[in-house]
């Protein structure tokens, strides 16, 4: 299909999500998502993944009425319906479309419908699970080729199509697709058709993720043991003598956080990279939003101290927050740095840093210890008889602006409001109750306090004895913590948000 542009410019792309990990995503995919105007999104597919379609409609597909069938033909009409009002439509789909994932009958029905559309393929799940199991799918010593096989047919079909008989004898690796619920019968019909009963076998559960789970046992004992073990759906399948090389290649399920649930409480916009390398290190992270971060109420003091930055020897910002907003602002009223002139700048730590030079702009202080008490004996003496200009949230700490008022001029000006979260997902409240999450990250005060004001009186007193484990990212942050009543179990020896993974990785290992 040309997809150069004009009337063959695709409207639909058929994507692959990948298996379960945001990190397995494609490029490709996530030019079609940032493209979007609407998402048509399984149920599987990663919530983190939605990110890279801010400006989209986001729909799963499961919240639409109807048996399975009936939302198949439903989704069928609605990426028809969007493609003709001239959207442009990204229908996200787990693991590969065309692998097991009715991407070719959607492609079909657009094909017949004149409608234009481009295929991107994901990571499909037989892949995915074989990989972060430690499975070789083919290996010169055991496995020259393989197969995928769907353990659940279409139920329209008169008669099952599969050869047992040849896949019994197939001289590879099996690799069945949603058949957990018909493992017994299926490792039955392949030992009654004469596959060795001794065959290593393994069911791979929530493939790629922090909660993934792997049972593996002779192929005649797989049922039994993945019943004795709770596993169900979403789960896939392989049988073959690379199962035996498990033992010696995985990898996944030996990392320092793998299978531990941890919560990420700080802003949406913010969470990105810290719910990535939670990931990498093998964990399940969950996104609750404590607080938000918006436009101050009254542009007016910032827009009065933007017109007389002359008038400043430094400008001080305690956070990334306030660095993107700054200057942004000064953006908007059609300015540029050229109006820093002199002026010197202090940040707080290295992540306010790393927003400064993300504008090509050093910061010429950063503290030690990244807190306003050493960021403010590190500015006292530079300070000293000059005009300090302190760019800032709405609420928190008065430290900083108190400590340089005994040596210089300070005005603070609110460049950005911290407002406390007004919805919360349920789901992931839910998680906090069930002992789903292990671990919670708290990255400042005011997201401790949102926490404590969403979570119900099971969750407290799930905290308050320690079933759920807190990390912060400071000491003060663990004061404000610890007058809520909460127990602090680790708190980061650096405060960034690398010092709360390397105190959240130490805690895990020690227990």
């Amino acid at each position: 299909m040309e997809t150069g542009g004009g009337m063959n410019e695709p409207r639909v792309f058929l994507v692959g999500a990948g298996p379960g990990n945001s990190g397995l995503l494609t490029l490709r995919a996530v030019e079609c998502l940032r493209r979007a105007d609407l998402v048509l999104y399984d149920r599987l597919v990663p919530p983190a993944l939605l990110a890279h379609a801010p400006n989209a409609e986001h729909l799963c597909v499961t919240d639409l009425p109807g048996q399975h069938p009936e939302r198949a033909s439903r989704v069928n009409q609605m990426l028809l319906d969007a493609a003709r009002q001239g959207k442009c439509v990204t229908r996200l789909k787990s693991g590969d479309p065309l692998v097991f994932g009715r991407g070719g009958e959607e492609a079909d029905v657009l094909r017949a419908a004149g409608v234009p559309f481009e295929i991107v393929p994901g990571v499909s799940a037989a892949l995915g699970a074989a990989a972060y199991a430690g499975i070789p799918l083919t290996h010169r010593q055991h496995a020259s080729a393989v197969a995928f096989v769907t353990g659940h047919e279409c139920p329209d079909k008169p008669e099952s199509t599969l050869d047992w008989e040849a896949l019994a004898r197939f001289p590879g690796t099996l690799v069945f697709y949603m058949g957990v619920a018909r493992l017994a019968p299926i490792a039955q019909s392949l030992i009654d058709h004469g596959k060795p009963p001794d065959t290593p076998a393994a069911v791979v559960r929530r493939a790629t993720t922090g909660a993934q789970r792997t049972v593996t046992a002779p192929l005649s004992g797989l049922a039994a043991a993945v019943e004795a073990a709770g596993l169900a759906a979403p789960a896939l399948t392989i049988v073959g003598s690379v199962v035996g090389l498990r033992d010696r290649v995985d990898w996944f399920e030996r990392l320092p956080l793998f299978g531990k649930g941890v919560l990420v409480t700080r802003p949406r916009h913010q969470a990105a990279d810290l719910l990535r390398r939670l990931e990498t290190l093998g964990a399940a992270p969950y996104l609750l939003p404590t607080v938000e971060v918006r436009d101050p109420p009254d542009w007016e003091p910032v827009d009065r101290a933007l017109s007389q930055l002359h008038l400043y020897g430094w400008l001080v910002f305690t956070s990334a927050n306030g660095v993107h907003a700054f200057l942004r602002r000064l953006r908007t009223m059609g300015r540029d740095l050229r109006v820093l002139g002199s002026v010197r700048l202090a940040v707080i730590g290295p992540s306010t840093a790393d927003a400064l030079r993300s504008y090509y702009l050093e910061p010429d202080v950063v503290p030690a210890e990244y807190n306003s008490e050493a960021l403010a004996e590190a500015l006292k003496e530079r300070t000293a008889g000059q005009r300090v200009l302190l760019a800032r949230a709405d609420r928190g700490r008065d430290v900083l602006r108190e400590q340089l008022a005994k040596v210089a001029t300070v005005d603070q000006v609110a460049v950005y409001a911290q407002v406390d979260a007004v919805e919360a997902d349920g789901r992931v409240l839910e998680a906090l109750r069930s002992g789903e999450i292990h671990y919670v990250t708290l990255t400042s005060s005011n997201v401790a306090r949102g926490l404590a004001r969403l979570a119900d009186a099971a969750t407290h007193e799930r905290i308050r004895a320690g079933a759920v484990k807190l990390v912060t990212i400071s000491r003060v942050t663990s004061q404000d913590v610890r007058s809520l009543g909460w127990p602090v179990a680790a708190e980061a020896r650096e405060a960034t948000a690398e010092g709360i993974v390397a105190a959240l990785v130490a805690l895990a290992g020690a227990e």
